[in-house]
C-alpha cells in the first residue's frame, strides 16, 4: 500500500483479483455491465428520437446522455457553467498551454473501474499521482506542532507514526471486519458482502469517524488520534471528515478508493469534453458521425431556472434565455441544493421524503491553490543534508497539504500550494488569489527557511473555493451520522416502479447521490443507473446476458433500515 497511514491489509497475493469501488451497499458490477458485448440496452424503435432532458454538463450527465444517444434518444444537455463540473482543469495566464492545474478532481483510484473503463474509450492517459510517501512521491515531509520530519517510506517517520498505522489496522479489523469484507469485495462474493455490510450499517449508522476511533482500544491514546487526524491515510489527514459518519469513510478504505492514486495527464477536463466530441461507431438511430456536439450545434443549452410538471406527467424545463421545453424524461446530475435554490422547482417533482434528504444532504467545503514555477526545483539535492530541496508536506499549518507537480526536470511545473476541507477550507474563503498565496509561502517558508519558493513562481495564482462556486456550493457529499436512509433514498431514486405514477420521469444523478461521493466514479455509476431508468420508461430493456443494475435490484438492494 501506498498510504501515509496504511489500510488494514497488504495483499502480496499477486493472482487476486482486483478490487473495485461497486460496494458494499450496491455490490453490481458497473464495469462489466459496460465491458459486456451486447450494450446497455435499446428501447423501442418508435420511441427512437425522443428528447430526453440532461440537465448539468458534468462527467455524470454527460456520460448519460451518451448513452441516451447511443441508444437512440435524443439527449438535451443544459450546462450552467462549462462542461466538465467538478471536473475543471485550468490554466495560468501568460504561461505554457500544457502548465495546468486541477481545480477539482485530480486523483482516481484503479478500483474506479467503471469510470477507467471511459478513461481507456476517449484514449487518455495516466500516470502515478505523488501523495504522501507514494512510490510517485520522491519525498515527504510531516511537519505537527513545528517538528518536521523527513521520509522517503514510513519506515524513516519516528516510531510514533507506525504505532499510529498500527492503531488505525487494528481498530479497522476490530470495529469493521475490514479483511474479510475486503477480501468479498475482491472476489466479488455479493451474499457475504450483504452480510456484513448490513450488521455494520444497523449498528454504525449513528456513529461518526471519531467515536468509531475512540472506541477503539487502539486509539485509546488522545495523541495517537491527534496525528492520525493531522496525516491520516492515503492522501493525508482526514481530522475534518471526523465529525462525518464512519460508514462513509469505511465506503472509502474497503474499495481502496483512497491508494494507489492515478492522475490524467492533460487534466481531468479532456474526459467530459472527448466524450462530448465522441462519434461512437456503434450507435442506433443516428447516423454515424453523430456526437453530443453535433446534435447541440457545438455548444449545450444555458442554465436551468424552472423545472415544473406538466400535464401528462411531463417536466418542462425553462432555461436562462427564457426558453421552455418539455419532456418525457429529464435526468438531473447538478448539486441536489440547487433544487432548493437556484432553480425554482414545483415541489411535485419528488416524493416529500426524497425533497427531505436533499434538504439533509451535507456538503463538504475544498479549496485549492496553485502556482506556476519555471521547474521542479524542489529535486534539488541540499548540499547539507543530501535530501531533496523541498518535498511533499503535510502539515498542521494553515497549507495542510503542498503537492508537487511536474512533468520533467527541465520544463515548467504547478505546485498545489494547499488543499484544504472544511473549517480549514473555510479560513481561506475571504482572502484574494494573492492573498492566499502570500499566507501559504509564510507557512511554508517556516518549515523550509533556506527554500525561496517565491522566486521560482512564473505567474499568478490560480484558486477555487468550492463552497464559494455558484453553480455547486460545496465540494461533495458526506454524510453525517443518520443519513443513511437519506443516502439511500436519494441513490435508489432511478427504481421508478416503486415511486407513485405521478413522482416518474426525473431521475437524479451524480456523485453527490452516490455511495462513494467525492470520486468520480460515483458520478458513472449513477449515470449508469439513470441511463437504465430512463430506457425502462420508454419501454426498453438489456439483453438477458448482461442484466442492467434495476434488472438485479432486488438481489442487490441497499440494505433498509427501519424508519420509526
Amino acid at each position: 500500500m501506498t498510504s501515509t497511514v496504511p489500510n488494514a491489509v497488504q495483499h502480496t497475493d499477486a493472482t487476486a483479483p482486483p478490487i473495485t469501488m461497486f460496494g458494499p451497499d450496491f455490490p453490481y458490477a458497473y464495469d462489466d455491465f459496460l465491458a459486456h458485448p451486447a450494450g446497455l440496452g435499446q428501447i423501442p424503435a418508435t420511441e427512437h428520437g425522443q428528447e430526453v432532458a440532461v440537465i448539468g454538463g458534468g462527467l455524470s450527465g454527460i456520460i448519460a446522455a451518451y448513452e441516451l444517444m447511443k441508444m437512440g434518444l435524443k439527449p438535451v444537455v443544459y450546462e450552467a457553467d462549462r462542461i466538465g463540473g467538478r471536473l475543471r482543469t485550468v490554466g495560468f495566464d501568460g504561461c505554457d498551454p500544457s502548465l495546468t492545474a486541477e481545480m477539482g478532481a485530480m486523483r482516481f483510484p484503479p478500483s474506479s473501474t467503471a469510470l477507467q473503463h471511459y478513461i481507456d474509450l476517449v484514449g487518455l492517459e495516466t500516470r502515478a499521482f505523488p501523495n504522501p510517501l507514494s512510490p510517485a512521491t520522491p519525498s515527504t515531509v510531516v511537519d505537527l506542532k513545528g517538528e518536521s520530519h523527513y521520509a522517503e517510506t514510513i519506515d524513516d517517520l519516528p516510531q510514533v507514526y507506525r504505532d499510529v498505522a498500527d492503531a488505525w489496522n487494528a481498530c479497522l479489523e476490530e470495529g469493521a471486519d475490514f479483511s474479510d469484507m475486503n477480501r468479498a469485495l475482491r472476489e466479488r462474493d455479493v451474499p457475504r458482502i450483504r452480510e456484513i455490510w448490513s450488521q455494520l450499517v444497523e449498528r454504525l449508522d449513528n456513529q461518526t469517524f471519531y467515536g468509531f476511533l475512540c472506541e477503539s482500544e487502539a486509539f485509546k491514546s488522545f495523541r495517537h488520534r491527534e496525528i492520525f487526524g493531522q496525516v491520516g491515510f492515503g492522501t493525508g489527514g482526514w481530522d475534518t471528515d471526523f465529525p462525518n459518519s464512519i460508514l462513509e469513510i469505511l465506503r472509502v478504505v474497503y474499495t481502496e478508493a483512497d491508494d494507489h492514486h492515478r492522475g490524467i495527464v492533460g487534466g481531468s477536463q479532456q474526459l467530459p469534453l472527448r466524450l462530448w466530441d465522441r462519434e461512437p461507431q456503434k450507435i442506433v438511430h443516428w447516423p454515424q458521425g453523430t456526437s453530443l456536439s453535433s446534435l447541440h450545434g457545438g455548444e449545450p443549452r444555458g442554465a436551468v431556472t424552472r423545472l415544473t410538471r406538466t400535464a401528462g406527467n411531463r417536466i418542462t424545463v425553462t432555461d436562462a434565455s427564457g426558453d421552455i421545453r418539455t419532456y418525457r424524461a429529464a435526468v438531473f446530475t447538478g448539486q441536489s441544493w440547487l433544487l432548493l435554490s437556484k432553480i425554482d422547482c414545483d415541489d411535485a417533482l419528488f416524493p416529500i421524503d426524497h425533497w427531505t434528504a436533499m434538504e439533509r444532504t451535507h456538503y463538504m467545503e475544498s479549496s485549492k491553490l496553485f502556482v506556476p514555477v519555471d521547474r521542479p526545483f524542489w529535486l534539488d539535492k541540499d548540499e547539507t543534508t543530501g535530501r531533496d530541496t523541498m518535498s511533499m508536506t503535510l502539515t498542521d499549518r494553515m497549507t495542510r497539504g503542498t503537492y508537487l507537480l511536474d512533468d520533467g526536470p527541465d520544463k515548467p511545473a504547478v505546485i498545489c500550494l494547499s488543499y484544504t476541507w472544511c473549517d480549514d477550507s473555510l479560513k481561506w474563503l475571504p482572502l484574494s488569489p494573492k492573498e492566499r498565496m502570500e499566507v501559504m509561502l509564510k507557512s511554508l517558508g517556516e518549515i523550509y527557511p533556506n527554500v525561496d519558493i517565491r522566486s521560482h513562481i512564473i505567474g499568478n495564482p490560480v484558486t477555487v473555493s468550492w463552497e464559494n462556486e455558484p453553480w455547486f456550493m460545496g465540494a461533495f457529499k458526506a454524510n453525517l451520522p443518520g443519513h443513511y436512509r437519506y443516502q439511500r433514498r436519494l441513490f435508489t431514486h432511478f427504481m421508478q416502479d416503486r415511486l407513485p405514477e405521478d413522482k416518474r420521469g426525473i431521475f437524479l444523478a451524480g456523485d453527490d447521490i452516490s455511495w462513494t461521493a467525492g470520486w468520480a466514479e460515483g458520478a458513472v455509476q449513477t449515470a449508469l443507473n439513470a441511463v437504465w431508468g430512463v430506457m425502462h420508461q420508454f419501454g426498453g430493456a438489456t439483453d438477458p446476458t448482461n442484466p442492467g443494475p434495476g434488472d438485479l435490484y432486488d438481489e442487490i438492494a441497499p440494505v433498509e433500515l427501519p424508519e420509526d
